[in-house]
């Protein structure tokens, strides 16, 4: 049984982000993690209505807050090769730290986090094994 009914490429589950400045987390999240722009729609206004990037794996849509879409921060967490140089990128993008990267006891993932433009926070983990 093929896939006919979700594009190619995407999970089944994304996550999907109403912000304030949706620009500023799309452009977060390129100098973060490398994000790939996939498709965009924006309203005449020129506010993003609706646009999706690649981040790894993962599809992360979002729009721009507004009317009856009001702005929501959120909790995010993404496997990455090298929290300690994606903290770094991370902070160098404009986010705000919530955590430095530590590896707590009986926990394999060393994680750190931090608040994109927008008020969501990433949390960023390297298993360690």
């Amino acid at each position: 049984m093929g896939n006919e009914w979700k594009p190619v490429g995407y999970t089944s589950v994304s996550v999907y982000l109403v912000a304030e400045g949706a620009q500023r987390v799309i452009d977060f999240l390129k100098k973060t993690f490398g994000a790939a722009d996939l498709r965009r729609f924006d309203t005449s206004e020129g506010k993003i209505m609706h646009a999706e990037v690649l981040v790894g794996d993962t599809v992360v849509m979002i729009a721009a807050a507004g009317g009856a879409y009001p702005a929501f921060p959120v909790w995010l967490h993404v496997y990455v090769p090298d929290v300690d140089e994606t903290y770094q990128k991370a902070l160098a993008a404009g986010g705000v730290s919530v955590q430095e990267p530590v590896r707590k006891q009986g926990d394999p993932d060393k994680r750190g986090g931090v608040k994109d433009p927008s008020g969501n926070t990433w949390w960023i983990s390297t298993q360690c094994g």
